[in-house]
């Protein structure tokens, strides 16, 4: 089990990262236009500087549903691989089946 603050702040960053993602758009669509002055791009390279660290996608962790473990994470699952390992051997994942050759 990870840690309660480790996953508590990958909550708060998500939370941040929703409320200001229009803010960023606009400001990451002003910056890659050719249209606007340069000084206008600028001005909004500096205004997304302003924004909070944590208001940026990349910073958001992809963390184990069930146990918060951030490595050996699969998206299809939303899970790690010893949550997954677990769930498909007791059978509460239709369709997954140990592999045996």
């Amino acid at each position: 089990m990870a840690k309660r603050s480790a996953i508590e702040n990958n909550n708060r960053r998500k939370k941040i990262v929703a409320g200001k993602k229009t803010a960023r758009d606009a400001l990451k669509a002003i910056i890659k236009s050719r249209d606007i002055s340069f000084e206008d791009r600028l001005a909004a390279v500096h205004k997304l500087a302003q924004k909070p660290r944590n208001s940026s996608s990349v910073r958001i962790r992809n963390r184990c549903e069930i146990t918060g473990r951030p490595r050996g994470y699969y998206r299809k699952f939303g899970m790690s691989r010893i949550a997954l390992r677990e769930l498909a051997s007791a059978g509460f994942l239709p369709g997954v089946i140990k592999a045996s050759w």
